[in-house]
């Protein structure tokens, strides 16, 4: 889950995983809190499963965006609800973040710009 060689101006995507229930609330809480905080441009979305359900035509535009950072869950699950919507990412354009497991201080360190800083207590 390190930075990679991604520009500084990839797009931020925020999963809210608000049917999935597979991402604890509170991590969920913080991370959307943070990056509200830190005054970055990013996109909000309720539930990417929901939306690869319904090939949500979104999903293709986000994909074809170029450099994106989605914060969501297990970047395998990730990629395959883009693939099942088809619209799939490129490997070298994304960077996926995984609420289930990291801690949200840590997400959106690594998710934002480093030019942007993250407020609130470490």
């Amino acid at each position: 889950m390190g930075r990679t060689s991604q520009p500084e101006d990839a797009r931020v995507v925020y999963c809210n995983c608000t049917y999935a229930k597979v991402v604890p609330e509170d991590v969920k809480t913080e991370v959307l809190t943070r990056l509200s905080q830190s005054g970055a441009a990013f996109d909000a979305v309720a539930d990417l499963c929901e939306m690869s359900a319904r090939k949500d035509p979104a999903l293709e535009r986000i994909a074809a965006a170029g450099p994106v950072r989605i914060i969501a869950c297990y970047p395998r699950a990730v990629h395959g609800l883009f693939r099942a919507a088809q619209a799939p990412l490129a490997g070298e354009q994304v960077e996926i973040f995984n609420m289930r497991v990291a801690a949200a201080v840590d997400i959106v360190r690594k998710a934002l710009p480093v030019a942007v800083p993250v407020k609130g207590k470490a």
